[in-house]
């Protein structure tokens, strides 16, 4: 159950909304996560500062999945890994797609163990 909650600071046109949900799809594999339960959430337009500055190209995306609570540090280095890997591509297709350079783009990502979905939990 991943959700990936993003914002831009600038207009995009709702082709370019379209393609990056499907680029944000085709990533969320990197996350061992599938597809058919990402649900994407795009705001453009937003303002967005950092360092105090407004933000001409900046992108803000924060990342949640669904995973039960693990003390396994194998597990927890994999998590990681995968993070990293997230982080590497989104960076690199933002920048190339949309000029937005790596260092105007933050994200985070929420482990959550409890998630709700068609009227129960996980």
């Amino acid at each position: 159950m991943p959700y990936i909650d993003s914002r831009f600071s600038f207009k995009m046109s709702d082709p370019e909304k379209e393609e990056l949900k499907s680029e944000f799809g085709k990533m969320i594999a990197l996350l061992d996560k599938p597809e058919s339960y990402l649900m994407v959430s795009i705001a453009d337009d937003s303002d967005l500062w950092f360092g105090g500055n407004k933000l001409e190209k900046g992108a803000y995306i924060a990342v949640s999945i669904y995973s039960k609570f693990t003390i396994d540090p194998g597990e927890n280095v994999k998590r990681t890994n995968a993070f990293e890997k997230f982080t590497a591509a989104s960076c690199k297709y933002l920048e190339e797609r949309f000029g937005i350079p790596q260092s105007a783009v933050y994200i985070t990502y929420s482990v959550v163990p409890f998630w709700g979905w068609n009227g129960s939990n996980f």
